[in-house]
């Protein structure tokens, strides 16, 4: 560990030219702003992408971690929404949704005068499909974290180091991750996802999802709250609330929570398929 955050910031100190972080909140990004913060000061902006593919809880949790950690933070507003390939919802639509992100960081940093785009990827994200790193490649977009070796054992130990709240935050994604592939997304449905998942928040389920299948809602949580999800008081109560919203079945996912469940697990799940242009 002490030779990564070496490393790091030794990386981050050659950045003098400044950096543009994109910061979701999350446990990887959080970090990152934060030793960006330390190393370079002012220097250093966090950028936030707000639309509504960002759950309302998360944007304000952002906010909030910013202001707590002295950390310059500026909201940019993002409109993958208007782009066709990105509401189509192909095996791309990540790349889609990163490049808008990245294009707003560059035109951000071009006009405060900072030099790097930073994101918050990290080794374990070389495993799964993550096309929004062909749109990062693209742009010049650093990932230091990933360059560095941090895992996300290793995150999660030096935010603990920090006192970063963030150290134990259960992992999240924006909410058109919900969709199966080739379901476009919606402005209805996404409302419809960010609202069944506040209601299981609501009752104490900290790692949840709501998959869209169909007129069906799958909610995945960890295993080991399978249990109070199936009690009968519990139960009925989603089931009413979900119901409400619109879903016409509910069912819960026996397998528990998987991060990205929905999605290709890697490049050869998808050999052959090439990014619309």
């Amino acid at each position: 560990m002490d030779s990564k955050v070496e490393r790091l910031h030794a990386l981050l100190g050659r950045l003098r030219g400044g950096v543009v972080v994109a910061f979701s909140g999350g446990t990887d990004s959080a970090l990152l702003a934060v030793e960006a913060g330390r190393i370079l000061g002012p220097r250093a902006l966090a950028v936030t992408a707000d639309s509504p593919t960002l759950p309302r809880t998360e944007l304000d949790h952002a906010k909030a971690f910013a202001l707590k950690h002295g950390i310059l933070h500026d909201i940019l507003k993002t409109r993958e929404m208007d782009n066709a390939s990105f509401v189509a919802n192909g095996v791309y639509r990540c790349y889609h949704c990163k490049s808008e992100l990245f294009q707003r960081m560059k035109g951000l940093a071009l006009e405060r005068g900072f030099s790097h785009l930073l994101f918050g990827a990290i080794g374990d994200d070389q495993r799964d499909w993550r096309p929004g790193m062909d749109a990062a490649r693209e742009l010049g977009v650093l990932a230091p974290l990933m360059e560095c070796g941090f895992t996300k054992a290793d995150v999660r130990e030096r935010s603990r180091q920090l006192g970063l709240e963030t150290w134990d935050k259960p992992s999240s994604a924006c909410l058109s991750s919900r969709f199966p592939t080739g379901r476009p997304i919606s402005l209805q449905d996404l409302a419809k996802v960010e609202k069944a998942e506040d209601l299981l928040k609501s009752k104490g389920f900290k790692q949840c999802r709501v998959r869209l299948m169909d007129e069906a809602a799958r909610i995945e949580v960890d295993l080991a709250d399978l249990p109070r999800l199936l009690d009968e008081e519990t139960r009925g109560e989603l089931l009413a609330g979900f119901k409400e919203l619109g879903f016409r079945f509910v069912t819960a996912d026996l397998e528990g929570f998987r991060s990205g469940s929905l999605s290709p697990r890697s490049r050869e799940d998808l050999h052959g398929i090439r990014r619309n242009p």
